[in-house]
C-alpha cells in the first residue's frame, strides 16, 4: 500500500464515525425532497380522489403563469432584503456601543439579546397583541389614535417584528467582529491623528466585512422562510398584501389540497434559494481567503 493509499485509508477512518449522522441526515432531508420532485410531475388533489396523474412540466409552468406566485415572491424578497439590511444597520449600531466600557454592560448585552431567544411564534403574538392591537395596542396608546396597523400596513408591521426579532442576532456576530479587532492597530491610527469616523471607515469597517457578510447571509437564509409572524399576525392578507412564499406554498398545500403544484413552487423555491446562496458563499469564500469546495 502507497502513501497516498494509506492517507486515504485514515481520512475514510476519521470520517466513519460521522456516517452515521450523515446517512440520517439524508433519510430525513433528500428523500422527501426526492418526494417533492417526484409529487410536482403530479396532477393530485386530496380533494378528487383517483384524480391523480402524471402531467409532466405543466404544474412548473402554471407555477410561473400564477400572478399569486409572483405576489408572494416579491413580497419574500422585499421582506428579506429589508429585514436583513436594517437588522445589520440596528446591529452595527448597537454593536458600537457595547464595545465600550460602561457600568451595566453585561446587564444591557443580555437585555438586547433577549427578542433572540423568544420564540418565534411567541414574538408574533406578542406584537400583535401588545403593540399592534388597534384598541389596546402599546403604538396606539403612545402615538394616539385607532389605527389597525395589522390591516393597514401588514407587510411593514410584519417586517418590524421580524428586525426586532433578528437584530441581537446580527449584534452578536458584528460585535465578535468589532472585539477581534488589533488594538495595536486602533492605537497606532489614533497616533497618527486618526479621528473616530476615519478610523471606522479605513480600518473597523473593512475588519467587519467578513462579519457583516456571514450575518447578511445567514439572516437571509433564516428570514426568506418566514412563516410563524405571517401566519399568526395577519394570515397573509390583507388578500395577498403580506403573502410570502412559504405561506402560499403552505396555502395551497393545506388550504387548497394541491399537492402537484404546491411541490412544484417548493421545488422552484429550492432552486432559487441554492442559485442565491452559492452565489453569496463564493463571495464569502473569496472574503476569507479560502478555496471553494467542489
Amino acid at each position: 500500500m502507497n502513501k497516498k493509499e494509506t492517507t486515504a485509508s485514515s481520512t475514510w477512518l476519521r470520517r466513519a464515525p460521522l456516517l452515521p449522522a450523515l446517512l440520517f441526515t439524508v433519510l430525513v432531508t433528500q428523500i422527501p425532497f426526492l418526494m417533492t420532485v417526484f409529487y410536482s410531475f403530479q396532477s393530485w388533489n386530496l380533494v378528487r380522489p383517483g384524480s391523480r396523474h402524471f402531467v409532466g412540466l405543466r404544474n412548473y409552468v402554471d407555477v410561473f403563469a400564477d400572478s399569486q406566485f409572483r405576489g408572494a415572491l416579491i413580497n419574500t424578497v422585499v421582506l428579506t432584503v429589508v429585514c436583513v439590511f436594517i437588522s445589520m444597520l440596528l446591529g452595527l449600531g448597537l454593536a458600537i456601543l457595547l464595545d465600550r466600557k460602561f457600568l451595566g454592560r453585561g446587564v444591557v448585552r443580555t437585555l438586547l439579546i433577549t427578542p433572540f431567544l423568544i420564540l418565534p411564534a411567541a414574538g408574533a403574538l406578542l406584537w400583535k397583541t401588545t403593540m399592534f392591537d388597534p384598541t389596546y395596542g402599546l403604538l396606539n396608546f403612545v402615538f394616539g389614535g385607532d389605527t389597525d396597523w395589522l390591516a393597514e400596513f401588514p407587510l411593514a408591521s410584519v417586517m418590524t417584528q421580524v428586525i426586532w426579532q433578528w437584530t441581537p442576532f446580527m449584534m452578536l456576530l458584528i460585535l465578535a467582529g468589532l472585539q477581534a479587532q488589533s488594538k495595536e492597530v486602533l492605537e497606532a491610527a489614533s497616533v497618527d491623528g486618526a479621528g473616530r469616523w476615519r478610523t471606522f471607515v479605513s480600518i473597523t469597517l473593512p475588519q467587519l466585512a467578513r462579519y457583516l457578510q456571514l450575518a447578511g447571509l445567514l439572516g437571509a437564509i433564516y428570514i426568506v422562510n418566514s412563516f410563524d409572524a405571517i401566519f399568526l399576525m395577519t394570515q397573509g392578507g390583507p388578500g395577498t398584501a403580506s403573502t410570502n412564499l412559504p405561506y402560499y406554498i403552505y396555502q395551497r398545500a393545506f388550504e387548497g389540497f394541491d399537492i402537484g403544484q404546491s411541490s412544484a413552487m417548493g421545488v422552484v423555491v429550492v432552486i432559487l434559494t441554492l442559485i442565491v446562496a452559492n452565489f453569496a458563499l463564493r463571495l464569502m469564500f473569496r472574503t476569507f481567503g479560502l478555496s471553494e469546495v467542489r
